[in-house]
């Protein structure tokens, strides 16, 4: 709908106090990086990159001028006359970059423009376009299925549920601070329990009485409880310890049922009697430390500063 595609059903799409509902595509400052880049085969780097500036008509000394400043801005001068074909997946990705912003659009929209490369590839990308953006100034829309890139790159994140916004802040607040458990299990690496206020210690943590004991947790700043009140605690992955003998006031006997690594850390998969499963996440080097094993009986423990009460459903 933005790039005028596909119209909306309802409502007004305004682009700096524009209403461009009625625009169509090619009268609008949309320019678009297709999924699959879109470049032409039968032009080369230069010539792909000069085209929207030919078909606004600019001189041919001027576009040539301008895609060629592009080029060099993206490091892709040394390629200017060779074929589209001959390219790297990466560099391919930049040329297709410099034709959309040569010329300098208010606006750039990105559909999965990464999504085609490899692991180490991307994340290079996104280095090059997050520097982009902050260099520009200006709004990039970047479509994703992968919620790493969104939290590397995003300045402020939004997560949606059945068309409804259940949160919005910077990538770190959503991490840190879920409101709610459907956030809290988007992001990942959260576990979830649920309990009843018992009542409040001396630090200002709550107490809680659940099936797997009583535990502390912290309020989020603006909530309040009373007791009798259920609620809902997540915990993160990389704050629950392992040990045989356990000191903290939060901790569960569990078994050990699964690992998996995934680069430097490594998740480690508990259950507790109840049923209860848990993800605890360590560096290499302390997973190699504690020396866990699948089926070993082990305590999780955790500090009840970091077990976060949510706002609610």
């Amino acid at each position: 709908m933005l790039a005028g595609l596909d119209k909306p059903s309802e409502g007004e799409i305004r682009l700096n106090g524009e209403r461009i509902n009625d625009l169509c595509s090619w009268e609008r400052e949309t320019p678009l990086v297709w999924q699959n880049l879109a470049l032409f085969p039968f032009l080369n780097v230069l010539e792909n990159v000069e085209f929207g500036l030919r078909m606004r008509g600019m001189a041919k000394a001027d576009r040539r001028k301008k895609a060629l400043h592009w080029l060099e801005r993206l490091d892709l001068g040394e390629f200017a006359t060779r074929d589209i074909s001959l390219l790297s997946g990466g560099q391919r990705q930049r040329v297709a970059l410099a034709r959309s912003l040569v010329t300098e659009p208010p606006i750039l929209l990105l559909d999965e423009p990464l999504s085609a490369l490899d692991a180490h590839l991307s994340v290079r990308m996104q280095g090059v376009l997050t520097g982009l953006q902050k260099d520009l100034g200006i709004t990039f829309v970047y479509v994703t299925h992968s919620q790493s890139e969104a939290f590397a790159m995003a300045d402020r994140v939004v997560i949606m549920s059945r068309g409804r916004v259940e949160q919005i802040g910077s990538p770190q607040e959503v991490f840190l601070e879920p409101h709610n458990r459907f956030v809290a299990e988007f992001v990942g690496g959260k576990n979830i329990l649920c309990g009843t206020v018992a009542g409040f210690d001396d630090a200002g943590l709550v107490r809680l009485d659940s099936a797997h004991g009583q535990f502390q947790a912290r309020l989020p700043a603006g909530k309040s409880v009373v007791p009798g009140e259920d609620v809902t605690v997540c915990v993160s992955a990389e704050h629950i310890e392992l040990t045989a003998q356990p000191v903290l006031h939060n901790r569960l006997a569990c078994t050990v049922v699964g690992e998996e690594f995934i680069g430097s850390m490594v998740n480690i998969y508990l259950e507790a009697k109840d049923g209860l499963e848990l993800q605890v996440q360590k560096p290499h080097a302390e997973y190699n430390r504690l020396g866990v094993n699948c089926g070993q009986e082990i305590f999780a423990e955790w500090d009840g500063v970091h077990a976060l009460i949510l706002r609610g459903d």
